[in-house]
């Protein structure tokens, strides 16, 4: 039996009008009517019975198939994106495939060329084995002109891009979409709820690799797809999930649960971080360019205030005047920032991007990525100042 994304949080009234950021707090919150406990309990079986009837009491059948820790959940990644529809999975990549995996034979499917590059380079593999078209755009008023009718099948946007940060207008990619008869699927990870609803500005799926923002402490690895109503694809990303056995793990749902209860706060520290520590480097000599979306320099800026109305994130990359040997070794340098992969955590991360995609990376190599946290701006800015200024 497949089951469509579960339960609904026991304190839930249809009757209470509660903010986005409530709900987020109050995410998975319930009392349990036999011990009282307010947090939900992480459910391991694997397994679920059947009464005399050899009827299943509840909604559940079994763990590959859906779980009440996943279910619990994906009622709440619904409703903080205004969906109708969620589903958990074992990785950021494990649900990009299932999407992926959709684009039939034949069809055409659109992308950013610049964008995360594990998503991509999956594109252009399915691309060539399955045997669809795909096209890698610069900008999204390319999609439009791209766009095959009768034969686009999917658009794929991720705003910011990874990791030059470029801001891309999901409603006119929607408008071109719609047009063309194509599903668009954003990538919101860096813009979750507190900043970006992508199908409140014309998205038909919005995915977010709850590794990052979502869980937030870098002890999670997860992926997320929530969809409109009677979106076409979901029946058969539901049964990818239980065929492939690609459903997040118990333990693993009830820690992005509890991330979630401090999402809003977390992202409203991580912006204010970063933009301080943006404004803070656009005077630095020995940064050429800061990419950051909150800058008004920045090119995307006037999208980025339409579309991302509770902070610019806490991502941004620097483009260092030394050249790729100062980004390597500013990425070593530092003491506060932490030299790893990954992002939206609650410590500050710093990256050389180039050494971390490899030979086929089309990142400009003097690039630095930092994914700024929510310690004291001012020790940020100051690590970051001691690691540029050796190289004075």
């Amino acid at each position: 039996m497949i089951v469509d994304s579960g339960t609904v949080p026991e304190n839930s009234d249809p009757d209470l009008e509660l903010a986005t950021a409530t709900k987020a707090v109050q995410a998975g919150l319930h009392r349990d009517s036999i011990t009282g406990a307010a947090n939900p309990a992480i459910q391991l079986s694997t397994t679920f019975h059947r009464d005399a009837d050899y009827q299943l009491p509840g909604d559940f059948n079994y763990a590959r198939t859906n779980h009440p820790n996943a279910a619990a959940l994906e009622s709440v990644a619904a409703q903080l994106d205004g969906g109708e529809s969620a589903l958990a999975f074992a990785s950021g990549m494990a649900a990009i495939s299932a999407l992926f995996n959709t684009i039939p034979a034949g069809a055409h499917a659109m992308a950013p060329r610049i964008m995360y590059h594990g998503a991509q380079d999956l594109l252009i593999k399915l691309s060539e084995t399955k045997g669809f078209a795909l096209d890698l755009y610069e900008h999204d008023r390319e999609i439009e002109s791209l766009m095959r009718p009768g034969q686009t099948d999917l658009v794929w946007v991720e705003t910011p891009t990874n990791p030059m940060w470029d801001v891309i207008d999901i409603e006119s990619a929607a408008v071109a979409t719609r047009a063309g008869g194509a599903t668009l699927a954003v990538d919101s990870t860096v813009a979750p709820p507190p900043t970006t609803r992508p199908l409140e500005l014309g998205a038909d799926i919005v995915f977010h690799s709850a590794t990052k923002y979502y869980g937030g402490h870098s002890d999670v690895i997860g992926g997320l797809l929530i969809a409109k109503p009677d979106e076409r694809r979901w029946p058969g990303l539901i049964e990818s999930r239980t065929l492939n056995g690609s459903i997040l793990a118990p333990f693993d749902a009830w820690l992005v649960l509890r991330g979630l209860r401090t999402l809003f706060v977390r992202y409203e520290r991580s912006s204010a971080n970063a933009m301080a520590v943006a404004k803070h480097l656009t005077e630095h000599p020995a940064v050429a360019r800061v990419l950051y979306p909150g800058l008004e320099s920045h090119p995307g800026h006037g999208i980025a205030s339409r579309q991302m109305t509770g902070g610019y994130g806490g991502m941004l990359s620097l483009l260092l005047a030394g050249g790729e040997p100062a980004a390597r070794r500013m990425a070593s340098r530092t003491k506060v920032f932490v030299p790893a992969t990954s992002l939206g955590g609650v410590e500050s991360l710093i990256e050389h991007r180039v050494a971390a995609e490899g030979p086929n990376s089309i990142v400009p190599p003097d690039l630095v990525r930092l994914s700024v946290g929510i310690e004291d701006v001012n020790d940020l800015i100051a690590d970051l100042g001691r690691a540029l200024d050796q190289d004075r």
